[in-house]
């Protein structure tokens, strides 16, 4: 800047005025590209920010999504298990053969116990309340996740919808059956139950009465059912949660 105005006082000593104006407009250019460039670096500097900004948001959501999928085949996986045990114990009760599949209906209890999917959506909020969320609108990428959380709500409404029908069901069974009888049985060593009292045929027939209850049969014929709709939306779930990955490592070049 010294030798600028120096520059500028010896060609204003000189009375060179026509030097001087285009010494002033270069020198005016030169400002303004200097600042343009500079304008230009922050801008860069601010658009690698938020690459990598949204990279780390799009890099938590495929961590998410992909526990999301090892749950959901875990709870497939369950889910089947009862389900095909449930379907036997429906067949047993249509040829009456309870009594013969006695092992059968005990097991089939399973279809009383509670199992939720729990996604982690942390990942996908955290994008949503973001600055950066803007720059997946309308995308490949928007599209599949809201299809996949709406999907989520869904399957959670079934979950619960069935969950508190079973709950509801054990909850008047318990209010008409002492089910000490059912629980040593299930619960207790053989050789133990075999030091009792009581004989083996009654722990037998406590549970051919349980089981014979309307309560008992709606919810493993309900099971039977309702557990291969929610497979069927498990597996649509994880089709979409690796669409998502596919599409996150698209975006982000991994």
């Amino acid at each position: 800047m010294k030798l600028f105005r120096k520059i500028r006082h010896k060609l204003i000593l000189d009375n060179k005025k026509t030097q001087y104006l285009k010494y002033a407009l270069g020198e005016i250019v030169l400002v303004v590209i200097g600042i343009l460039i500079a304008i230009q670096i922050n801008n860069w500097n601010q658009s690698i920010k938020d690459k990598d900004s949204l990279h780390e948001y799009l890099t938590k959501i495929k961590s998410h999504t992909a526990e999301d999928i090892e749950q959901l085949a875990g709870l497939t996986k369950g889910r089947k298990q009862i389900s095909d045990i449930c379907k036997e114990a429906r067949n047993s009760i249509l040829n009456k053969t309870e009594k013969e599949n006695l092992f059968l209906f005990k097991v089939s209890g399973a279809a009383f116990a509670d199992f939720y999917f729990k996604p982690n959506s942390g990942g996908y909020e955290s994008l949503k309340n973001s600055e950066f969320y803007g720059k997946i609108n309308n995308t490949k990428l928007d599209s599949l996740l809201a299809k996949y959380h709406g999907l989520v709500d869904i399957i959670a409404e079934n979950e619960r919808n069935y969950n508190q029908y079973a709950v509801y069901q054990e909850n008047y069974l318990d209010s008409q059956f002492d089910r000490s009888l059912m629980l040593a049985s299930a619960f207790m060593p053989l050789d133990s139950l075999a030091t009792k009292a009581t004989p083996q045929s009654e722990y037998d027939q406590a549970f051919l009465e349980f089981t014979a209850e309307p309560a008992f049969r709606n919810v493993i014929s309900l099971a039977a059912w309702q557990f291969d709709t929610m497979i069927e939306q498990y597996s649509e779930l994880t089709e979409l949660g690796n669409l998502i990955i596919e599409e996150i490592n698209t975006t982000t070049g991994d």
